[in-house]
């Protein structure tokens, strides 16, 4: 074990926080409790650094990770003479006499898509100039840039000529160019490779990168240094693999776009040239846990692009509890210090089926001894793998328990994330007629549909209205308030469609709905004013470049659309419209740091709904670190505001939360409580309706990192890892020979976790606190 010996006050103030005294791994490392933090300990760093390098290079990134980061920064240069500044600093270990100056910094930009254009909100260029130069003070004459605009290419042409439809073939660098235009193209690349050099030769000049900070993808990428880039690499334009371009999916407005835009790139040579360098990496999430792992621990290897920094002897990583989960550090400690619990039990039996892939039934007490967790289990025999069993099947008839004359609340942060997360159990409780079911998203959701889908579907409601086919807008008091009725009817229409397997009619479906929405946005009175309306809203579309934060009429329009194919798919069950709630929160803006929820805008609608609702359990996405996607931590808050203005007046004694996960997180075994089998039937069910259903997400042009394809294929998948884990601890025969036909007809397995309200609020009070700033 090493002891590590911090030359940064700040760094080693955290470090001792953090209750680590040594580490294993092969680069330095911080933990934090959790997001907010993450964002604070890199400030005070930041300005640790700025105060003694004043006229230092600094490289600071991109993307959602940075917004705390941002926005402690703003506040402590912003209200640096403040009591409350000087006491967040000085108790976190920054003592200094003056406020750091960021007048002589001098700032280079890491990465830009290529081709985009500066002006737009989602260039990398535009969101540095915006928060670091604008917002946070650098100064833009000393900052090097990467602007699309202003690489030559050749003949002096703009890249929308050369590259007109955004893709940048590199095959060019190696062969013939076969026309005009690609010797063009050709030249042109030549040409970009030449700025590239250059901007690397700057950077060198200014003597290297001082001060580094940088995100890891999901593919363990550092800027857009992807797995298997060289260690030596410098700045250059370059291809991104598929696990980048889903992540840029977001900022570039789908996977179609991002799937043509090549990156330019700070090389993990050009971050490491300066050895006296401090480089960062910040990490968030249990889903970064694997990238971090390998970053820390594996050998080093162009695989593991962040293996590079090993090279600087003031490379660190700040990293979240839940980053930290996977390192062995994090396991010896967990296992080894304080108090032996039954979790740790019952975990480490299930670690040791993994890491031997053996039946649980088969292990031996020679297993158990020889295992380094296992064998700290007190009073060690093979009844703990019995007793580890049967805590597995108790959790599983758990989840096939039957409730009556119950009123359930589901709630998402988005549009997909209940199906996603607990269709089966939810289908489960559904079948009774006594119980009472709820959906609420509290989200409009709109950033998921693209411009070109829902230009697509106005374009159909127009010929549509030519054909006279929306007969409704015959009705003579349509316009006045005809439009407000049989909202039910068209889910009724658009499932018929499905049954009939007429997509004709689906899209007729859709496109009724649609009429509806723009009528109760836009207030027509005629036909004639709701085609005008529909041919200025596709003009707007059509002259708007992908990702662009639309104007709120639009995003009103996207997330309509989104509202009716949740409709679709509780309606698939007989769930009337009336049931489904849209809440569409005020901090969900479209903008890249959405604000925090306050009380009249997201709080006390959630709370009229539980008065008006009055459920006997609610759902959650349940996400206490409060990273991944934001608005999953956001509208946690939020729920467990309006609980706890709740509880005021009503007794929540007997209320039950179900906390559950879905894409974007698991549970481990030990952590949930209820186990809820999927058949093959359920399993089916959730593609049949999500494809049929969540018009917008069939064709996936926001997917996960993990998956090319629809979130419920991989939500299913999913399912299957974590039924082939039971499978592993109970054996297979527990399933194939059950006297059960639930058990036996099993193929996958949900895991959820159950509390009471206490718990659940102690969680989410947790997250409330480390978010605020000042």
């Amino acid at each position: 074990m090493e002891q590590k010996k911090f030359s940064s006050a700040v760094e080693m103030h955290y470090f001792k926080e953090s209750e680590r005294e040594c580490f294993t791994t092969k680069l330095p490392y911080i933990v934090v409790s959790n997001f907010p933090s993450l964002g604070q300990m890199t400030s005070l760093r930041f300005l640790e650094w700025v105060s003694k390098n004043p006229n230092g290079v600094v490289s600071l990134p991109t993307g959602k990770t940075p917004e705390h980061f941002i926005r402690w920064t703003q506040y402590h240069l912003a209200n640096w003479d403040t009591e409350n500044s000087r006491k967040i600093r000085e108790e976190n270990g920054l003592f200094l006499d003056k406020k750091p100056s960021l007048e002589n910094i001098r700032f280079v930009q890491i990465d830009e898509f290529y081709p985009i254009s500066p002006k737009q909100h989602n260039s990398f260029y535009h969101y540095v100039n915006k928060f670091y130069m604008d917002d946070m003070g650098l100064d833009p004459k000393k900052a090097l840039f990467i602007n699309c605009d202003e690489i030559p290419i050749a003949d002096g042409k703009h890249y929308t000529e050369v590259f007109p439809d955004g893709t940048v073939d590199l095959s060019l660098r190696h062969r013939v160019a076969k026309t005009v235009q690609e010797e063009l193209q050709q030249r042109s690349i030549f040409m970009i490779d030449d700025w590239c050099a250059e901007y690397e030769q700057k950077i060198r000049d200014m003597g290297g990168i001082g001060f580094f900070l940088g995100g890891i993808g999901p593919d363990g990428h550092i800027a857009f240094n992807t797995r298997g880039t060289d260690h030596n690499a410098t700045t250059r334009l370059t291809e991104t693999n598929f696990e980048t371009q889903a992540a840029a999916a977001s900022d570039l407005g789908g996977i179609e776009i991002s799937t043509k835009r090549l990156a330019i790139t700070l090389g993990l040579g050009t971050i490491t040239w300066n050895p006296n360098a401090t480089a960062i990496i910040f990490a968030a999430g249990e889903a970064k846990a694997k990238v971090v792992k390998n970053a820390l621990e594996e050998d080093s290897s162009n695989i593991y692009p962040a293996s590079s920094l090993r090279k600087l002897k003031n490379a660190c990583f700040y990293i979240t509890e839940g980053a930290s989960v996977l390192l062995k550090d994090s396991q010896d400690r967990y296992y080894k210090q304080g108090e032996w619990t039954d979790a740790k039990t019952k975990q480490s039996i299930i670690n040791l089926c993994h890491k031997l892939n053996k039946y649980a039934n088969r292990l031996t007490l020679e297993d158990l001894k020889n295992d380094e967790y296992c064998s700290l289990i007190p009073n060690l025999s093979l009844d703990c793998v019995k007793e580890m069993q049967r805590s597995i099947i108790k959790k599983m008839e758990k989840g096939m328990e039957v409730t009556t004359n119950t009123t359930y609340l589901h709630t998402g942060p988005h549009h997909d994330d209940i199906m996603l997360g607990i269709m089966p159990n939810v289908t489960h409780h559904i079948r009774q007629r006594s119980n009472n079911l709820h959906f609420a998203v509290l989200t409009s959701g709109f950033t998921a549909v693209t411009n070109d889908m829902l230009q697509r579907l106005l374009e159909a409601v127009l010929r549509l209205i030519d054909k006279g086919e929306i007969q409704m807008l015959n009705y003579p008091n349509f316009f006045e308030e005809g439009y407000l009725f049989k909202w039910d009817k068209d889910v009724n229409h658009y499932l018929n469609q499905v049954a009939n397997r007429n997509e004709d009619g689906k899209l007729r479906g859709v496109c009724h709905r649609l009429v509806r929405a723009i009528v109760d946005i836009y207030k027509v009175k005629s036909v004639e004013e709701l085609v005008k309306q529909i041919e200025k809203n596709i003009e707007l579309l059509k002259n708007s470049y992908s990702g662009e934060k639309n104007p709120s009429d639009i995003q009103t329009l996207k997330g309509m659309l989104r509202e009716f194919e949740e409709e679709l798919v509780w309606g698939h069950f007989g769930v009337g419209v009336e049931n489904v709630e849209h809440l569409r929160l005020g901090f969900y803006t479209g903008d890249i740091f959405t604000k925090q929820p306050d009380r009249r805008s997201d709080v006390e609608p959630i709370l009229e709904m539980l008065e008006r609702i009055n459920p006997d359990v609610i759902s959650v996405a349940f996400d206490p670190e409060g990273s991944g996607p934001d608005t999953h931590y956001k509208v946690l808050q939020a729920v467990a505001e309006a609980i706890r203005q709740w509880r005021k007046g009503k007794d929540v004694s007997k209320l039950k939360i179900i906390g559950y996960r879905n894409v974007w997180f698991r549970f481990l075994p030990t952590e949930a409580n209820v186990f809820t089998p999927a058949s093959l039937n359920s399993m089916s069910v959730l593609n049949s309706s999500f494809k049929e259903c969540y018009i917008s997400q069939v064709d996936a042009s926001f997917p996960s990192h993990e998956y090319d394809g629809p979130f419920s294929e991989l939500a299913q998948k999913i399912w299957v890892s974590q039924f082939e884990e039971v499978q592993l601890l109970l054996g297979k025969d527990y399933f194939y020979q059950n006297e059960n036909l639930k058990i036996r007809a099993t193929h996958g397995m949900v895991y959820h976790k159950e509390m009471e309200v206490d718990e659940f609020l102690t969680h989410a009070r947790k997250l409330e606190k480390s978010m605020e700033i000042g």
